[in-house]
């Protein structure tokens, strides 16, 4: 192992994960949404796309095999172990505005996942144009047949997790959510761990 940090609830990080490496995500408590963006690290602007992945493999929910591909239709990485089965790629991340539009003024000054994205991810120069939709790693939003979809309980427990091999040299912007209004989080953010394998 090369790689073992501990990420509090509401916090993140950016890891810089080469070709063939291994990022593993612990859900050390349960029930924890972390909200997670790929980019190439020699080409930031070649980033993940929710869009081409679910194309690519025809569902909106992403487990073991299920490859995340970027804006210009290259592999970024596998999912290559996953013990919790189910994430999602189509949620987004909360920000301060969409708080507010969702859950009431009141909220406005809540942190949320953007904030985070934004002051890590500017150490590799990524800033608001560089955001775009996200892996949600643990959260379970579900999709009924008319294509609504709700923010529900995570389907996640202490200890399970979920593992990434890159299939090329990437950045992986992290924010464990800080979200307190709906259920991803089963209202409790909580910290989780990065585990990394690369020589």
């Amino acid at each position: 192992m090369t790689y073992d940090t501990t990420i509090e609830a509401g916090d993140g990080a950016l890891v810089e994960v080469p070709a063939g490496g291994r990022l593993r995500i612990v859900d050390l408590y349960g029930n924890q949404a972390v909200d997670t963006l790929l980019y190439d690290a020699h080409d930031i602007a070649n980033r993940y796309s929710a869009f081409d992945t679910i194309r690519d493999q025809q569902a909106v929910f992403l487990t073991t095999g299920s490859r995340l591909l970027s804006t210009r239709l290259d592999e970024l990485a596998v999912i290559s172990d996953d013990t919790c089965g189910r994430h999602d790629t189509i949620g987004g991340a909360c920000s301060q505005e969409s708080n507010v539009i969702r859950y009431g003024e009141a909220t406005r000054h809540q942190h949320a996942c953007r904030q985070t994205f934004l002051r890590y991810g500017a150490q590799a120069g990524i800033g608001q144009r560089q955001l775009g939709h996200n892996l949600n790693f643990f959260m379970n939003v579900p999709v009924d047949p008319d294509g609504n979809l709700k923010f529900d309980d995570g389907l996640s427990a202490p200890g399970k997790y979920v593992e990434l091999t890159a299939s090329r040299d990437l950045l992986v912007l992290i924010s464990n959510c800080p979200q307190l209004n709906n259920p991803c989080n089963g209202w409790n953010p909580t910290p989780v761990q990065l585990l990394g394998w690369w020589g």
